[in-house]
């Protein structure tokens, strides 16, 4: 009897010591070492896991030693009971493992891709894996303290069907908003037009209702995800942010017909919000009144546009060198790939996609042997004028414009990241494929003319010559020429999505202004 009295003693010691090393380890221990590390999951893990673990821990431990007990009824129900607390412990943690890290990691991925559906799919997960861990972890809780659990799921299956019949609506919104995650033709924060032409702000896609932002009426509205599914909607963030601008203007009849063009030309060019040929527009630019001026915290509209400007040519140029650098790797892949790519064949692809690499902002790795390590791209900060480098110069030259809201900073920084985040992603997927072929040997020209089509129409185009300001006269009476001016902002998400209104407004004033003082009104 001692010796059994000792030996579950020492059972219940060693048992008290290991759950006192872990609440060491979790608590004060691991903490230090997890801070040293840029990436923050292990502490957001450590920070949701700590207290379940330890919970469970010290029940597993009672569980266990009452085993060495008598087996005593009472004994008997503890044991199922501390299984059951076991369970349900268990189900919260992973409930809460699942919302607050794999849900804030998967939405980090969906912000770093360009697929629509990610940025769907995530926020349903969010909300049903959870239901579905509480649910299954309430039967294994049941199942744990002993209770037949056949006529509970026969009961399930029949409140299943009857609450599909009653909920047929419910359902048919919830897989209408299944459909719009596969086939979505918007992602959050896209603006879209409405079938009664207003213009919402897409916030979010639940399991029955879609969230939009009106604009114009500054209040929300939930749309069932059947309802929207069936509309005719049109993205008016997709595929570019720009948004079109059509105004009319009228010129006393019997003037210079070429000179008020000039005139109406000059003054949409001269506005910094439009999109046009830089050099064009920085020749206007000083002319057009009416901007802001300069205050003691934000410098004038004339020069946060010219600085935005200079920048965005410096972009431009860098990016047309990256294509034509692409056209050479292009034609060079289409004619070395017949018969197949040998090593020194492969090594000239390699060196026309090294040239595009460091172009763009980022460093290969090689080894001793001087051959290329695949998946080893990092960004090159020292090159000021590479394309990554020049892109967040020029958004950040934008954030000046004394126009933007403070929210506007960033919604530019975070579209810009984002699409440096995908550019860099490919190029390092196209790498890949460049360094070990394999079955691809044959596809690199397409695989590169496909970065290529992505890069001109995704992420920026070099020159937008078919978006430059269109003047025609619409109509003539025997008082009136009638002008129909269509121009390009170059942002509608920002300024709480007026922007193009405001600048839609500033050329309109200035061009009743101009030519007025020319004598055409």
């Amino acid at each position: 009897m001692g010796i059994l009295h000792q030996s579950f003693t020492l059972t219940v010691l060693i048992y008290c010591f290991l759950n006192l090393l872990l609440f060491v380890s979790l608590t004060y221990l691991f903490p230090p070492l997890l801070r040293k590390y840029d990436n923050s999951l292990g502490l957001v893990v450590l920070g949701v896991s700590r207290k379940p673990l330890i919970i469970v821990a010290a029940l597993f431990s009672l569980n266990f030693i009452s085993t060495r007990l008598n087996l005593s009824p009472a004994i008997y129900w503890t044991q199922r009971v501390l299984t059951a607390v076991i369970v349900i412990t268990l189900t919260y943690w992973l409930a809460q493992l699942f919302t607050q890290v794999i849900s804030y990691y998967l939405r980090d991925y969906a912000k770093q891709t360009e697929a629509l559906w990610d940025n769907v799919l995530v926020p349903i997960l969010e909300r049903l894996l959870p239901a579905l861990t509480y649910i299954l972890g309430v039967f294994l809780f049941l199942e744990s303290l002993g209770i037949d659990l056949t006529g509970i799921w026969v009961a399930f299956g029949g409140l299943t069907f009857v609450l599909g019949f009653a909920l047929r609506d419910i359902l048919a919104n919830f897989f209408s908003g299944l459909v719009l995650l596969i086939d979505t033709p918007f992602q959050f924060g896209d603006v879209i037009a409405m079938p009664d032409n207003s213009v919402a702000v897409i916030k979010n896609i639940g399991l029955r209702v879609t969230k939009l932002y009106l604009v114009e009426t500054d209040c929300e509205i939930y749309i069932p995800n059947a309802a929207l599914g069936s509309k005719d909607i049109v993205n008016l963030s997709r595929p570019t942010p720009h948004v079109a601008k059509t105004i009319e203007i009228n010129v006393k009849a019997g003037t210079d017909q070429d000179a008020a063009k000039q005139i109406l030309s000059s003054t949409v060019l001269g506005h910094p919000d439009t999109l046009g040929k830089i050099t064009d527009k920085l020749e206007n630019l000083d002319r057009f009144a009416g901007l802001k001026s300069a205050t003691e915290e934000q410098i004038s509209k004339q020069d946060a546009g010219r600085k935005r400007l200079l920048a965005e040519e410096k972009v431009n140029l860098q990016l047309q060198r990256i294509e034509t650098k692409f056209k050479y790797l292009i034609r060079a892949i289409k004619i070395l790939e017949k018969g197949g790519l040998n090593q020194a064949q492969l090594k000239i692809v390699q060196e026309y996609y090294q040239e595009i690499i460091e172009l763009t902002g980022l460093r290969l790795e090689t080894d001793d042997k001087g051959e290329i390590k695949a998946s080893s791209l990092t960004e090159d900060t020292r090159e000021e004028d590479s394309l990554i480098n020049l892109i967040r110069s020029w958004y950040k030259a934008w954030i000046e414009d004394p126009d933007l809201r403070i929210e506007d900073e960033q919604t530019l920084e975070e579209e810009w990241e984002t699409k440096i985040s995908i550019l860099k992603g490919k190029i390092n997927r196209l790498l890949q494929r460049i360094v070990k072929p394999g079955s691809y040997e044959t596809r690199l020209d397409d695989n590169a003319l496909s970065l290529l089509e992505w890069l001109q129409n995704e992420f920026k185009a070099a020159t937008t010559l078919w978006k430059e300001p269109a003047i025609r006269l619409s109509d003539v009476t025997p008082e009136v020429m009638k002008f129909t001016i269509k121009f390009y902002v170059d942002h509608i998400k920002l300024e709480h999505w007026e922007r193009s209104d405001r600048v839609a407004n500033e050329v309109r004033q200035e061009m009743l202004r101009r030519l007025t003082e020319g004598g055409f009104n």
